[in-house]
């Protein structure tokens, strides 16, 4: 795999479209996360597998546009495209209706996507991604071929139905990063039997999995960065929300980005804010990102 110097950054899991009222979005969290850490300054790819139908070939037009390579993208001729029904509340808050057996549960493992494994400096994959047998089973082998200083960061994103212990603890155990939300900490601290307040179920989840560092964002409250021998906290930032879909995976992306440049964390954490923040004011997942915030650690683009 060449290098020109930018990260190597992989988003690996679902690729959509998300089904808003105001139309269709370009979507699926790992490239969502991809985007993002592009416009960072990352040279990023997405890991996963879309329809061979109009829609499938209009996410492949669509990495185009957004400078996202494809080489990674598989077509399945068997099964449609990725779709979400998405409803936005009146605080922009959204929810979801996950269309199943489409092409992102069949992804499969080949060497062109092992070889990315090899060369990646880092990985978001989430939880969602891993809700079919054929899907769970790529996303392992492609973290299992990962080098052992790859930056492999768990966006766990519950969706409806779609987790469980055994996924949520498999995929703990071979992460080095886990970002959850507030909503999520008390769900994931029930299922892997861990009680306490919150430092104490964070400091747990580090212990039992050996965590370097754990993201938990708070929507209006800001955000928590956790490790084993430090926390900084961030307060909340204000924004007239457009949608909020979208602005976990900016969050995490900027996250990324920052580890990666060896950054404080409270330097990481309040750029991960303004960078969640600008994309709430805009409609969409991957607005384009403006300059002032892309020279985050890497320069301008």
């Amino acid at each position: 795999m060449p290098r020109d110097g930018r990260p190597i950054v992989v988003g690996l899991g679902e690729v959509l479209w998300d089904l808003l009222p105001g139309g269709k979005q370009f979507g699926g969290a790992p490239a969502n996360f991809a985007y993002h850490a592009q416009s960072l300054g990352a040279r990023a790819y997405v890991v996963s597998c879309v329809g061979a139908d109009p829609l499938g070939d209009e996410i492949l037009a669509r990495l185009d546009v957004l400078g996202l390579s494809r080489d990674c993208v598989a077509v399945d001729s068997l099964h449609p495209t990725g779709t979400v029904s998405v409803e936005l509340d009146s605080g922009g808050r959204p929810t979801y209706v996950i269309h199943e057996n489409v092409a992102w549960d069949f992804l499969r493992p080949g060497p062109a996507m092992l070889g990315l494994a090899g060369a990646a400096d880092a990985v978001c994959f989430g939880s969602l991604a891993q809700r079919s047998a054929a899907s769970r089973e790529a996303i392992r082998d492609f973290l299992a071929a990962t080098r052992s200083d790859c930056l492999r960061i768990f966006d766990i994103n519950l969706r409806q139905h779609y987790f469980d212990a055994e996924t949520i603890a498999a995929s703990l155990s071979v992460a080095t990063v886990l970002k959850l939300n507030d909503e999520e900490l008390p769900v994931v601290a029930e299922l892997l039997s861990i009680g306490g307040a919150e430092d104490e179920m964070l400091d747990a989840l580090c212990g039992r999995f050996g965590l370097r560092l754990i993201a938990l964002t708070k929507g209006a409250e800001g955000s928590l960065l956790f490790t084993p021998a430090e926390r900084s906290v961030q307060p909340g930032l204000a924004v007239e929300v457009a949608d909020t879909v979208g602005a976990g995976d900016a969050f995490t992306a900027a996250l990324c980005m920052g580890t990666l440049a060896g950054l404080r964390l409270e330097v990481i954490g309040a750029h991960a804010n303004r960078v969640a923040r600008f994309v709430c004011s805009q409609q969409g997942a991957a607005p384009p990102m403006p300059p002032e915030l892309r020279r985050f650690c890497c320069g301008p683009p």
